[in-house]
């Protein structure tokens, strides 16, 4: 029965790969295959649950498949299941079967209800990754796909700006979380030098002991992505900005399921902070702060969907204390109740509002004159502003990196841009042949490497001219990392670096291949406007969907294992070296995914396409 995990990613894996060879008119077809997925899904998770039961609630843990492997390095599917895991099935199971259910009719005839069922399938299998995860590498798989799905759905109307701008908010929030689990892998990898599995964390912590200023970067890069995933203070302003997709999709990721990860993360890795009182009181805090300020939102919030996102945001918060208290069995009642009533709320939102609009015409009561206090007024005032934090955190994170990329705008240049470029393949080559500059050690030219990758990804990030300049910027920040890693470590195999460049350069090129295609149509790629070309070239759009997450590492290629591989090779003391490849590869994404909002969603700027609203 162990060996039958896999079912949970095979069944709505295959569904999504059957639901791809139809196109939007065959609803009856591709509603077959969810139908299918939903209903073996809710089988297999009643049925495991079970068989575990009888089985003396034993948890199962089950190395699948070594996908890599070499003497200090294990890439490798391990699947676990305990309570943990029986509660986030039974309950996912139950709340995709619903979803699909209700959207089957929602989504009728939409233009997108093909697109829908294909990214809802598709998050099915994210899901099941991350909850049936034995170790940090297949649950990193399905936090990247789940991210991006997210990302698919909050897009989902991708003929409107904002829920394009919002879905590239959400994303950039989404990063963050990314590059904190990588550096987790990355310190427990020099912690134990091993990989290790969720049920060796008890070794780790022990471990821990040794190295307390190692615990403490692990632990404090385990508290930032459950709190940015699970939209805790002061990330919870992304939470709302969210739920621009349609309102099923909202209800499963945003009401119940996806923000729900953070919660999954923090009770999986409990052996390893357990008894750290440190830990614990920062995500006592952590959660207090986000039941209170996400509170006082809820109340004053105008749309129904801001309030729910904000009242379950609040009750997140409540679950991040239990945790740390120790209270795991309430804070697994208390997520399948968060999730249910969420999902329910989200899903007859409209149908009360119709109600409310009705009642407020035939039953409406003006106000009283009595004037609130001062302290009311600026409780209220807050929680209209949602505390700032939205602007807070751009001026904190992301306005300084942008003013960054426009310091190098000498880039524009095409004498200064083609000597750059050159420049990557001599360093690269330098780190190849073992070339040596008089007064300069390898980890100085490594820095540099690296120091210019990051600039090139940042020119990437804010530039505004063709999309082309931007797209090659990021292939010659790649050769710069490349050359960095191969000067820090001496004996990195060459195989590695094969799997690293075996995905990005086929990206790359197809990138490269779709830009120029679509620059033909009217002489204009500029990264300075939304061109909503999806409308004329929707297949060019999706490919450089692929295209874009392939250059990133995102797990479609083997450079998601090689990328993964490269981290191993930093040092466990080169923290400055570990902060600049981090920002590097929390950029590249933005930047790639900038490129593809800007040139192909958002509104067209030809008139004989219908426009949508600014905000609708």
């Amino acid at each position: 029965m162990a060996q039958l995990l896999i079912l949970f990613i095979l069944v709505p894996l295959l569904a999504f790969l059957a639901s791809m060879l139809w196109d939007n008119k065959h609803e009856r077809e591709i509603g077959l295959a969810v139908r299918l997925a939903k209903s073996l899904n809710l089988l297999m998770a009643f049925g495991f649950a079970v068989w575990w039961l009888i089985s003396g609630m034993q948890p199962v843990d089950d190395p699948l498949l070594t996908l890599y492997q070499t003497e200090h390095f294990v890439f490798a599917l391990h699947f676990y299941y305990d309570e943990i895991t029986v509660v986030f099935s039974i309950t996912g199971a139950i709340l995709f079967f619903l979803v699909a259910t209700f959207s089957k009719y929602y989504m009728h005839r939409d233009a997108g209800y093909k697109r829908f069922f294909n990214t809802i399938l598709l998050f099915s299998t994210a899901y099941n990754f991350i909850i049936l995860s034995g170790n940090f590498e297949t649950l990193f798989i399905g936090w990247e796909m789940k991210g991006l799905c997210s990302f698919l759905l909050i897009a989902f109307y991708r003929d409107r700006y904002l829920p394009v701008k919002n879905a590239f908010k959400a994303v950039s929030y989404y990063r963050i979380s990314d590059i904190s689990l990588m550096i987790v892998m990355w310190m427990l990898h020099h912690l134990m030098q091993r990989n290790i599995s969720f049920p060796e964390l008890g070794l780790a912590r022990e471990a821990a002991l040794t190295a307390p200023v190692m615990a403490f970067v692990i632990v404090l890069f385990l508290i930032v992505p459950a709190a940015v995933k699970s939209a805790q203070f002061p990330f919870s302003t992304w939470l709302p900005r969210a739920l621009e997709g349609p309102t099923s999709s909202s209800a499963i990721f945003y009401g119940s399921l996806s923000v729900h990860i953070g919660v999954f993360l923090l009770l999986r890795t409990y052996p390893f902070w357990e008894q750290m009182e440190w830990a614990k009181i920062t995500i006592v805090v952590t959660g207090a702060l986000t039941a209170i300020t996400s509170t006082v939102m809820a109340r004053v919030q105008p749309t129904v969907k801001t309030q729910i996102a904000y009242a379950s945001s609040a009750q997140i918060g409540l679950m991040f204390i239990e945790i740390a208290l120790g209270f795991h069995w309430l804070v697994l009642l208390h997520f399948a109740g968060n999730a249910f009533l969420r999902t329910y709320q989200l899903l007859v939102s409209p149908s009360v509002l119709n109600y409310l609009v009705h009642h407020q015409i035939f039953h409406y009561t003006a106000p009283g004159n009595r004037e609130p206090g001062k302290f009311k007024t600026t409780l209220y005032m807050l929680g209209v502003k949602e505390w700032n934090l939205d602007r807070i955190m751009y001026l904190c994170l992301w306005s300084p990196f942008k003013w960054a990329g426009r310091q190098f705008g000498f880039m524009r240049s095409g004498l200064i841009f083609g000597i750059t470029a050159l420049l990557s393949l001599v360093w690269l080559a330098g780190s190849l042949v073992v070339f040596r500059v008089p007064g300069l050690t390898p980890e100085i030219l490594a820095h540099t490497a690296m120091a210019l990758a990051l600039i090139l990804i940042l020119f990437a990030f804010s530039y505004r001219g063709p999309a082309t300049r931007a797209w090659f910027a990021l292939i010659i920040a790649h050769v710069f990392i490349l050359s960095a890693v191969q000067y820090n470590a001496r004996h990195i195999l060459p195989a590695e670096m094969i799997l690293y460049a075996s995905g990005i350069l086929p990206a790359f090129l197809l990138g490269l291949f779709l830009l120029k295609k679509t620059a033909k149509r009217d002489k204009d790629i500029s990264l300075s406007l939304f061109h909503g070309y999806v409308y004329e070239t929707e297949n060019s759009g999706l490919l450089f969907l692929f295209a874009a997450i392939g250059l990133l590492g995102f797990p479609v290629t083997a450079a998601f294992i090689g990328i993964d591989v490269l981290f191993t090779y930093i040092g466990s003391q080169q923290y400055s070296l570990m902060a600049l490849t981090a920002l590097c590869f929390l950029f590249l994404e933005l930047a790639s995914l900038r490129i593809l909002l800007r040139i192909y969603f958002g509104p067209h700027k030809k008139l004989y396409h219908p426009v949508a609203f600014r905000n609708s």
